[in-house]
């Protein structure tokens, strides 16, 4: 679901935050419960960390899991909200079963059965929180609207704190329970049943479109198993993009270093406060918990949420950790033992840590997920999410660890009538200190975080371009043409009916057959795509990932086509001679004058050198209105004085170069682009029509020798009249575009070696993927 309105309705802000309360809720109940299996049924240090660690690394790898299948589900009910409520089902039942642990039992056993029953719990937790966090990222496009939803769900969320430690009397108090386990026992049931409802509130209340007829990637089995190969490189892609990156490890450095000694909270209060009486301690515990929730609450959420609009997110977050740290401070000061009161002072500071960091947070990440969209073409919602919750629940399981292993660093014992000398002081100068170092880092790292208003509202304006140009097609490319400009004739008709049988009625494994044969007899050219992601035309180029990438295609190509002469391109000439090829070098000319002399100086170099078989004086330039006709012909002739023994000529589009006979008359050679697809033809029709619009130029050049410089098609992407992207068409095209070439003894290359992650911001999701390999390398098909 995406909102187009600026403004979301009251009722659907309030219907996630309640599945905040859910999600804060159930992680709030397992810290304080946490207590009882040190304090009441004797687990040591070491499997506190355990039962801490374990079950949250799984959390952490099933989540970018769930994050795919979220992000690819087809379904009427659109992608998330059915894994809503089957999680918050299974959630609340494996929150109430994993607590029913009683003393008579063997600490193993409790252990185990324990660890168990975790396990159980955080797949449950994953199926709900995945696609719940991603439902908020989506509810709005608007920069200040997210801010507000994330509040008013981190207000209604932080009741959870309010509520929880309040358990703490409940657990210890003789009146109501016989044991602080059986308190347990019970507390988890009501809570497993009482916040699995309010888990299904945004499953019911916040609407969804049918996702039933997206082109999303498939959830079979083999697909989610590929899942983890693009689950490694969404991680490469997420943190290639400094925002995220600089957000996803400030989050673990606060949120970890936060929750690392969280915990030792009841352990100060009781042993520092009042000398290891827990009856003693009574209401303190929970006072400090509920103290700093009511806090956040009240004052941190609409504090923060007003400086977020005022000076900006990474400002008001700024602003937050830096009062975050006054709070850590003071409560190393303000612990007084007799006057356990004096660290209320202290929460109002404290609070900002954790209070303001989800809030801005989840806001900025929605930022990126546009900016995410900008550079890749796609909304992955589901994977970002869960690659942000991945480093929060992965810090979450190292905080667990490091809890334990605090604890028996320091010679705490939960069990001891006294503890060890400086054991407690140990726990209080890590209770203070470890935040503090974790905030100064993120602090550090976020100083230059740079998607502020002015830029969030510069993609969405680009985004929301993009999404007017779908359903407003317009050229992405400069040779489409809006309806068949080339009349098929009967015959034609036959060729095509032919064609069509050739592979009707064969599996996806048969077609792929076919297109293996003809990559491995070899192409006679390949479109040589240099850049990397993250790059972009106008960056330096380096030799090294342009010897990679010509190793790569050289076994199965004669010749590569370049497209300029500057900016490290310049190498690729010789690097593929060094490889054996023959190459057709291109000097890339547009409006910018003084850099059209560069490439034009470049390409006479690079042939006085020896290094250029063909050489090509601008690609397309008169059809995208740079240059005109006569300026064309000028630096062509030029270049042609200049380079008597090299071949020398200009690429543009069939239509304009059987139109333009005095551009023809002065080329060696008739290079020409023929792309069926961007004339929305059906792949059955398009390798005829390939032929038809060869046989135009060929007919408009006379004697001379036409060679197909670009030709191609996109295996994802915008569907054009009825050209359809998909891998399938892809393989049906290049296998007979090529065999016909052979066949007819026509030069031809092929659009494109790889896949340009660079060519979204100008061309949409379909201009990306014209790759036989992929921007990581891999072979497609």
């Amino acid at each position: 679901m995406s909102s187009t309105t600026k403004t979301i309705p009251m009722g659907q802000k309030i219907a996630f935050g309640v599945g905040m309360l859910a999600n804060q809720m159930f992680p709030a109940s397992l810290g304080i419960f946490m207590v009882v299996l040190v304090q009441n049924l004797g687990f040591p240090g070491w499997m506190w960390g355990i039962v801490y660690f374990l079950p949250r690394v799984l959390d952490a790898v099933t989540d970018p899991i769930m994050g795919f299948i979220s992000d690819n589900t087809k379904s009427v009910w659109g992608r998330r909200r059915q894994y809503v409520f089957l999680g918050a089902i299974v959630m609340g039942v494996t929150f109430s079963v994993m607590w029913q642990l009683y003393g008579e039992n063997s600490v193993s056993y409790n252990f185990i059965y324990f660890l168990l029953g975790s396990f159980a719990f955080y797949i449950g937790l994953t199926i709900f929180s995945v696609p719940y966090v991603a439902m908020g990222y989506e509810m709005s496009e608007d920069f200040h609207e997210r801010t507000q939803i994330m509040a008013i769900a981190q207000w209604i969320g932080q009741w959870a704190w309010v509520i929880a430690p309040w358990f703490w009397v409940i657990m210890y108090e003789p009146t109501w329970f016989p044991s602080p386990e059986a308190a347990t026992r019970e507390l988890a049931v009501w809570v497993g049943i009482i916040f699995a409802l309010c888990a299904m509130v945004p499953a019911i209340f916040i609407p969804s479109k049918s996702t039933k007829n997206e082109n999303f990637s498939p959830l079979t089995f083999n697909a989610i198993g590929d899942s983890f190969a693009q689950i490694v490189k969404g991680f490469k892609e997420a943190f290639s993009s400094t925002p995220f990156r600089k957000l996803c490890i400030s989050t673990f450095f606060i949120f970890n270093a936060f929750n690392t000694v969280a915990g030792f909270v009841f352990f100060i209060v009781v042993w520092h406060l009042f000398n290891g009486d827990a009856g003693a301690a009574g209401y303190w515990t929970p006072i400090f918990g509920s103290v700093g929730a009511l806090v956040t609450t009240f004052i941190v959420i609409p504090i923060v949420a007003a400086m977020s609009k005022r000076i900006g997110k990474k400002n008001a977050f700024m602003v937050s950790q830096g009062i975050a740290l006054i709070g850590y401070t003071s409560l190393w000061f303000l612990f007084v033992p007799g006057k356990p009161w004096l660290f209320i002072f202290s929460l109002p500071f404290h609070s900002f840590g954790i209070g303001s960091l989800f809030v801005l947070m989840m806001s900025m990440t929605a930022d990126v997920i546009d900016l995410d969209e900008l550079n890749y073409g796609v909304r992955r919602e589901g994977v970002f999410g869960a690659i942000y919750w991945y480093m929060v629940k992965f810090g979450f399981a190292i905080a667990g660890g490091l809890s334990g292993l605090i604890l028996t660093v320091v010679g705490f014992d939960g069990n001891a009538a006294v503890q060890p000398e400086g054991a407690v002081t140990g726990l209080r100068l890590f209770f203070s200190g470890l935040p503090m170092l974790g905030t100064i880092a993120a602090m550090y790292l976020m100083h230059d975080y740079d998607v502020d208003e002015e830029k969030a509202n510069q993609i969405r304006a680009e985004l929301q371009k993009r999404k007017q140009a779908k359903l407003n097609p317009k050229p992405y490319y400069s040779g489409f043409i809006t309806e068949n400009s080339i009349s098929l004739s009967e015959v034609d008709k036959l060729a095509i009916a032919k064609h069509k049988s050739r592979f009707e009625g064969k599996s996806n494994g048969e077609i792929k057959a076919m297109f293996t044969n003809t990559f491995n007899a070899g192409f006679h050219g390949l479109c040589f795509s240099p850049y990397l992601e993250g790059q972009n035309i106008g960056d330096t180029l380096t030799e090294k990932q342009i010897k990679r990438r010509l190793e790569i295609i050289a076994p199965h190509t004669q010749w590569v086509r370049s497209f300029s002469c500057t900016d490290g391109n310049e190498m690729i000439p010789k690097l593929a001679r060094e490889k054996g090829l023959k190459t057709m070098v291109g000097a890339w000319l547009s409006t910018d004058k003084s850099k059209n002399e560069a490439e034009i100086s470049q390409l006479v170099r690079l042939a006085k050198d020896g290094l250029v078989d063909i050489a090509v004086v601008g690609n397309e330039v008169i059809l995208r209105n740079e240059l005109s006709k006569e300026e064309v012909l000028s630096y062509l002739k030029r270049v042609k004085e200049l380079l008597p023994n090299v071949p020398v000529s200009y690429v543009d589009t069939y239509s304009l170069l059987s139109q333009s006979p005095e551009i023809m008359a002065n080329c060696d050679l008739i290079l020409v682009n023929c792309y069926p697809f961007w004339e929305g033809c059906s792949i059955d029709q398009a390798p005829i029509y390939l032929q038809k619009m060869y046989e135009i130029v060929k007919k408009a050049a006379g004697t001379k020798e036409v060679i197909i410089t670009e030709t191609g098609w996109p295996d994802s992407g915008e569907i054009l009249q009825e050209a359809v992207p998909s891998p399938e068409n892809t393989m049906k095209y290049l296998t007979a575009s090529n065999e016909w070439a052979k066949q007819e003894n026509i030069a031809l290359f092929n659009f494109s070696s790889f896949d340009e992650p660079w060519k979204v911001h100008h061309e949409g999701e379909v201009g990306q993927r014209w790759g036989i390999w992929d921007k990581n390398e891999n072979l497609k098909y």
